[in-house]
C-alpha cells in the first residue's frame, strides 16, 4: 500500500507545485513596467552637474562648470588656464553615455564622447571638429 501512496503524493506535489509556480508567472505578467517608466529609466542614469576637470591625453585639460536638467541636457562653461574659455554648445547624458560639444572662444570646437565606467568616472574621446583627425582621449578623476 505504501508503494501506491508515494506515486500519488509525488503527483499531488507536482500538481500543487505547478499551481504555485503559475501564480507568480501570472503576477509577473500583470506587473510589467510601463513604457513610460522604461523610457524614464533610459534617460540619464547619473548627473554630471558641478565643477570638475577633464584631463586629456594631449595635456589640454579643462575645468568645466556643468548644469544638467531633468531630461539629461547639458549646459555650462569650460576653461583652460585663465584666458581660454568655452561654452557647452550642446550636450546630454543618456544612460551611461555622455556627449557634449564645447565652442571655444578661440574658434575651435571640440566634441567629447564618453561614458561612465564602473568606477563612476567618465572617459572617452575628444575630437577637434575643424580637424577630425586631431583626437585625444579624456577622463575625469571625479566620480559621478
Amino acid at each position: 500500500m505504501r508503494v501506491r501512496l508515494v506515486p500519488a503524493a509525488v503527483a499531488l506535489s507536482i500538481a500543487l507545485g505547478g499551481t504555485v509556480l503559475a501564480a507568480p508567472a501570472a503576477q509577473a505578467a500583470t506587473h510589467r513596467p510601463s513604457t513610460a517608466s522604461v523610457a524614464k529609466a533610459a534617460a540619464a542614469d547619473f548627473n554630471v552637474g558641478g565643477i570638475w576637470t577633464l584631463y586629456q591625453s594631449n595635456s589640454a585639460n579643462a575645468t568645466l562648470s556643468v548644469t544638467q536638467d531633468a531630461q539629461g541636457n547639458l549646459t555650462g562653461i569650460a576653461r583652460t588656464g585663465s584666458a581660454t574659455t568655452g561654452t557647452i554648445a550642446q550636450g546630454f547624458v543618456d544612460g551611461s553615455y555622455v556627449y557634449f560639444v564645447i565652442a571655444w572662444n578661440d574658434g575651435a570646437t571640440g566634441r567629447y564622447i564618453g561614458s561612465r565606467g564602473a568606477d563612476g568616472r567618465l572617459s572617452g574621446v575628444a575630437t577637434d571638429l575643424a580637424h577630425p583627425s586631431s583626437q585625444a582621449t579624456w577622463y575625469t578623476t571625479w566620480t559621478f
